[in-house]
């Protein structure tokens, strides 16, 4: 559906910590209770994927962690939408709720089909106990995210009602800040009782909060930074009357490996050098509007990076984005050399900062 699913190396890798926990005589449970994991954090996360299809906002990206997922929005109103108003308690709410109106389903199927099994008996979560594990897995999971810790749902409320006063920047720092304490406390305490789950909720919790601190901190860079301060101005054209033989001859003299193709000042197409060869290989001379791209994006000089960014990954395959301005192209933006722009503009306002110290 255009989401990309990705799961978080130590999610599969906890498999082996319940083969521990469960002894060498029970593995078999202990690969029971992990799979109970998993599809309590299935059912949470297409509950939340179904609440964000409700609301109209588009993903890029699900990242899978033992507590469930991060998501990755494809554009800043979506996620606008799902950090504010009515979009944000929805999202929040979805998880839990569909994790306890699942446990309440498996517990009137268990107790109806065995009327032995007692549910509410010690331990709730026990590879020697799978069924009630079923049930109490679920109950577990929705509770976990009540607490404050960010990015648990709880926590995504708090960091919003934050930012609503200081900022969604300075709000995800803080909000941070607190779910690491608190996994920290998790941790210490898991240790102290002896208790493996509240250590691996502290670690699993941890993880994700240092995940999303990067997530903000990258996304208030890329937001402050305008395409004006990293678009390439020194740029080739090409036009669509020019034939493949030139338009390689030029390509020869030129470190681009997209041309954008223009006919006056009008756009009219994009072209990589790459297609260029393959073309004169395959179909000899020819000219380049036979060949060039149709399918492109613009954006304009006052555009900051992180719109531009979500532009060049939403196209399949796009490694350019001509800069207009007045519908003349101004400059260039692409996949190549964005890092060194990035690089060079970082010591420029670093240069910029000092001057003015001194």
């Amino acid at each position: 559906m255009g989401v990309e699913l990705r799961v978080h190396l130590f999610f599969p890798l906890l498999a082996f910590v319940f083969l521990g926990l469960s002894g060498t005589d029970r593995w078999q449970r202990g690969l029971g209770l992990f799979f109970i994991l998993v599809a309590a954090v299935a059912v949470r996360e297409a509950a939340r994927l179904l609440t964000a299809a409700w609301l109209g906002l588009r993903l890029r990206a699900v990242l899978l962690l033992p507590f469930g997922g991060l998501f990755a929005y494809a554009n800043p109103e979506s996620q606008e939408s799902a950090n504010s108003g009515a979009g944000q308690f929805a999202m929040a709410l979805a998880g839990p709720l569909a994790n306890w109106a699942t446990a309440l389903v498996l517990a009137a199927a268990i107790l109806g089909a065995s009327g032995g099994i007692q549910l509410f008996g010690l331990p709730f979560l026990a590879a020697g106990h799978l069924l009630r594990s079923l049930v109490w897995m679920q109950v577990f999971l929705g509770l976990l995210h009540l607490l404050p810790a960010y990015p648990l749902d709880f926590g995504r409320l708090i960091r919003g009602s934050f930012a609503r006063d200081h900022g969604l920047a300075l709000a995800g720092r803080a909000a941070t800040g607190l779910g690491q304490a608190l996994a920290l406390a998790a941790l210490l305490a898991g240790l102290l009782l002896h208790n493996p789950w509240l250590i691996l909720a502290g670690f699993f919790i941890m993880i994700g909060a240092q995940i999303e601190d990067q997530g903000v901190f990258f996304q208030s860079v890329v937001d402050t930074v305008r395409m004006r301060e990293v678009m390439l101005t020194d740029f080739a054209t090409l036009s669509p009357s020019d034939t493949l033989a030139d338009a390689l001859a030029r390509c020869v003299h030129s470190l681009q490996e997209d041309f954008p193709v223009v006919r006056g000042p009008e756009l009219v197409g994009i072209v990589s050098r790459q297609r260029i060869v393959d073309a004169l290989r395959r179909e000899g001379n020819g000219y380049i509007q036979s060949v060039m791209s149709r399918a492109f994006q613009v954006a304009r000089p006052e555009d900051t990076l992180g719109a531009t960014i979500r532009r060049l990954t939403a196209g399949q395959g796009l490694a350019l984005i001509p800069i207009t301005e007045s519908g003349r192209v101004v400059g260039i933006v692409s996949v190549q050399n964005l890092m060194s722009s990035m690089s060079l503009l970082a010591e420029k306002r670093r240069l910029e900062r000092q001057e003015a110290a001194d």
